[in-house]
């Protein structure tokens, strides 16, 4: 099997992945100019340009598309293999992709019991960066959120999202008893206005929509919510802490998104840690409220 020098493969698919060799040297740790004649030689190696150089950056050429496809892919496969080697030989570690969301109002606060149970296993959380499945996230597992994935996939909580705010706004803007009544109230946003649109015209509510702040996600979102400075469509399963102790209130049953749901994926041949850590889980998840009781008139 004749390949080119590993080094120039591995700088070549960063470049090509970032089509930046500025980002792949950050990515890397070594210089752009390193980069660039990692490159070159594998240009040179090939006898084809992988890229055009340009005033303001380069651009992959068809035959730099194709390679650095054939790379990702196969790094990564290397890349997962010795990660499942090196789990097999210290058998402490299990990875988990999973959007800051989730890790903060539901998993966060439930791992100290994992690390109680499971002293030896020791948890790394990164981020999907829009993978869909664990092996592009280079994890064992994944928490996605969504209709049902394909794959080896368990749903793991409801994403049905509900009308919500904190008690402090409520006794400051109420009564709020029916949902007619939104439409005086500040309504928070999610990214776009579409949600509340969806929702109150679901419920028979005719006319626009009131204008409000926009959040980029929802951790922002539920900050805001938590501030008193409106009423937010928050997904019920990630705020029952919340609920429980009080400092959130959920206005109406009727939700949003009741198709959707948080899943959590396996990758394929999970080590021992790994398998732990999906166990636990699907019980935590089988423990987490799932009733809701609406405030009464204020």
């Amino acid at each position: 099997m004749k390949l080119p020098p590993l080094p120039t493969l591995r700088a070549f698919e960063a470049a090509a992945r970032r089509e930046s060799f500025l980002q792949a040297a950050t990515e890397l740790g070594m210089t752009a100019a390193a980069v660039s004649q990692h490159v070159k030689a594998l240009e040179e190696w090939l006898g084809l340009a992988l890229f055009e150089r340009r005033p303001r950056g380069v651009r992959l050429t068809a035959d730099g598309r194709e390679l650095g496809a054939a790379c990702s892919e196969g790094l990564g496969h290397i890349a997962r293999a010795v990660e499942r080697l090196s789990s097999r030989k210290t058998a402490v570690r299990a990875s988990l992709a999973c959007m800051p969301s989730v890790v903060t109002h539901w998993l966060g606060p439930r791992l100290p019991r994992f690390r109680a149970a499971h002293p030896d296993i020791q948890v790394s959380i990164v981020y999907p960066m829009g993978a869909l499945t664990p092996d592009e996230a280079g994890a064992d597992l994944l928490i996605g959120h969504g209709t049902r994935p394909p794959g080896r996939s368990d749903r793991i909580l409801d994403a049905a999202t509900r009308p919500t705010c904190g008690p402090a706004y409520l006794q400051q803007h109420g009564p709020i008893t029916t949902p007619a009544d939104l439409l005086k109230q500040d309504l928070l946003h999610d990214a776009t206005e579409a949600a509340w649109q969806s929702w109150l015209a679901a419920r028979g509510i005719e006319g626009p929509t009131p204008s409000g702040p926009l959040y980029a996600d929802f951790n922002l979102l539920v900050s805001s919510v938590l501030s008193g400075l409106g009423i937010g469509l928050c997904p019920t399963a990630l705020i029952t802490d919340h609920l429980a102790a009080g400092t959130l209130t959920v206005l109406f049953e009727e939700a949003a998104d009741e198709d959707k749901a948080y899943w959590l994926l396996s990758g394929m041949n999970l080590s021992e840690p790994a398998a732990i850590l999906r166990d636990w889980l699907l019980e935590e998840a089988d423990v987490s409220p799932s009733t809701i009781t609406p405030p009464g008139p204020n």
